[in-house]
């Protein structure tokens, strides 16, 4: 059995064509916890494994809590989760669209910024007790000097500086990206997609998910939003 230093709550898609292409595109298979073959594309700047390298680790995901050092037992984290998941309906979005986000690629929900905000402040006002709070090397990586007043404010209270009315959820799929790279890896990941891409998009589950002694992100658990 993996031991988890950190727990996160994440959206991830349900196993289908989706995940899979997801999956393949950043070598890492979350859901199976094991590293799958990347697909050789035309066109891209760099190799596949390189233009990706640290979302890998994370796998494909969208954040809705990020890592933290759990204040209790696996089981309890689990059984908080499906609580919260109890109260919450599925949140329905128009669909996805590929984006540049300061230097790197992500996909983006559309047509339904209010409804993620709420599910977002839902979660970690539910799941807040289940952290320990941060050290001081843990506050320091998130470069508070860098934080405007009030993003300081929500990682004092909530653990991390980007949730309430400053939560932006996005899907990532490349890393900070060169100049003159955005467009023929957009194109390419386009075209990757483009089977399997849903619409609409509709986030059905939160996934507990921990972090491996590698830095690699497991699904612990799926709890279906049935409120």
């Amino acid at each position: 059995m993996i031991e988890f230093a950190r727990y996160a709550i994440y959206y991830a898609p349900r196993e289908g064509d989706f995940a899979d292409a997801c999956a393949a595109w950043l070598g890492w298979d979350m859901q199976a916890g094991r590293a799958v073959a990347q697909p050789d594309l035309p066109g891209l700047p760099r190799s596949l494994a390189d233009l990706t390298r640290a979302p890998r680790k994370y796998g494909f995901h969208g954040t809705i809590r990020a890592p933290f050092r759990p204040a209790c037992i696996e089981a309890r984290l689990i059984e908080a989760v499906e609580d919260c998941a109890a109260s919450l309906a599925p949140l329905r979005c128009k669909g996805l669209a590929l984006a540049d986000l300061h230097g790197f690629l992500a996909l983006l929900p559309e047509g339904c910024d209010d409804g993620l905000r709420a599910l977002g402040e839902a979660v970690i006002r539910a799941t807040d007790p289940l952290r320990l709070p941060l050290t001081e090397a843990e506050i320091a990586r998130r470069r508070p000097e860098a934080l405007s007043p009030r993003q300081r404010d929500l990682l004092d209270r909530w653990g991390y500086p980007f949730v309430m009315e400053e939560f932006r959820f996005h899907l990532t799929l490349t890393d900070q990206l060169r100049p003159g790279e955005q467009a023929p890896v957009m194109a390419a990941l386009s075209d990757w997609l483009a089977p399997s891409l849903p619409r609409p998009f509709v986030i059905e589950d939160l996934c507990l998910v921990g972090e491996d002694q590698a830095g690699r992100f497991h699904l612990v658990h799926r709890a279906t939003l049935s409120g």
